[in-house]
């Protein structure tokens, strides 16, 4: 892969700085440059050695860049695209770290349709509970995987480029068409973090709360850990992919009517059977996931 000469990065975050961190270490980049909602954010995104100098527009941030990662939560993408598309330059990769790939695919049709060859949708699979640009580290992505959802429009060139750019951070690179990417990741990602939430929410809102929390222990912990994610960007994601998270919501629905069966009815022998069943399918993942995965990192 050749050296980014100017990178920039929309959305200094976890995301985004991870991934200028991970670019900087292994010498893959020249300069870079932060652009975003925040200016303090931004500022000390600098202090840190993130990036090397913000812009506050995007005819500036643009100016002689030859890659482009967009990182804002998911329901800013479409308003970030319509202010950067004047400034795009004939040849700028542009790739994004968006959860969902459907709308983010509609508004580059809707904006960048002049820079089709050279977009290059994404997505890492990699975040942590904590957000911002304190929370980001050069090795997030190191053995985590990242899935790519090229446009037919794009160039091979740009899908290359945009592989290698990944590869450099440490990913595990995978192609995807986004309609089963955004199928998958309500399965695995999305509605997961939606029952944390719920079931965090519920028991706040019980009048014997405090004594719930009191009581709590590792198996709420483990259970509710991604209910301390980032508010605004799961609230993009589960809107954005609403769809597929919704059928998912239905199939979990009737998962869990058949355990209150089971229930009801004092069915232990079915019960024992279902719980024995899903042990063993975790104990597989578990140790597929122990073995291929950066322990230092979290799933999304």
């Amino acid at each position: 892969m050749g050296v980014i000469d100017k990178l920039v990065v929309c959305g200094v975050g976890l995301i985004g700085g991870s991934f200028a961190m991970a670019l900087r270490r292994a010498g893959m980049v020249r300069r870079i440059v932060g652009i975003g909602r925040s200016q303090a954010s931004l500022a000390r995104a600098v202090e840190l050695g993130v990036i090397d100098e913000a812009c506050s527009d995007w005819a500036a941030a643009l100016d002689g860049a030859d890659f482009v990662l967009l990182a804002p939560p998911v329901g800013q993408m479409d308003a970030v695209m319509a202010a950067m598309a004047p400034h795009l330059a004939t040849g700028t990769i542009v790739t994004d770290a968006g959860s969902t790939k459907r709308d983010v695919i509609d508004a580059t049709y809707r904006h960048l349709s002049g820079h089709l060859a050279y977009t290059v949708p994404g997505h890492p699979i990699a975040g942590a509970e904590k957000s911002g640009v304190e929370a980001a580290f050069a090795s997030l992505y190191e053995g985590r995987r990242v899935v790519v959802t090229p446009l037919p429009e794009n160039e091979p060139a740009a899908i290359l480029r945009v592989r290698e750019a990944w590869d450099a951070c440490g990913a595990l690179i995978h192609e995807m068409p986004p309609q089963e990417h955004d199928r998958v990741f309500a399965a695995v990602s999305h509605l997961p973090h939606l029952l944390a939430f719920g079931l965090v929410h519920d028991l706040a809102q019980r009048s014997n709360a405090e004594q719930l929390f009191s009581f709590a222990a590792g198996g709420f912990r483990d259970f509710t850990r991604i209910a301390a994610s980032h508010p605004e960007m799961w609230r993009d994601i589960c809107i954005a992919n609403r769809q597929a998270l919704l059928a998912e919501l239905d199939q979990y629905l009737a998962e869990l009517a058949h355990l209150r069966a089971l229930l009801l009815s004092g069915d232990a022998a079915r019960l024992e059977t279902l719980f024995s069943e899903a042990r063993a399918a975790r104990n597989a993942w578990g140790e597929q996931f122990a073995n291929s995965a950066n322990p230092a990192a979290s799933p999304e």
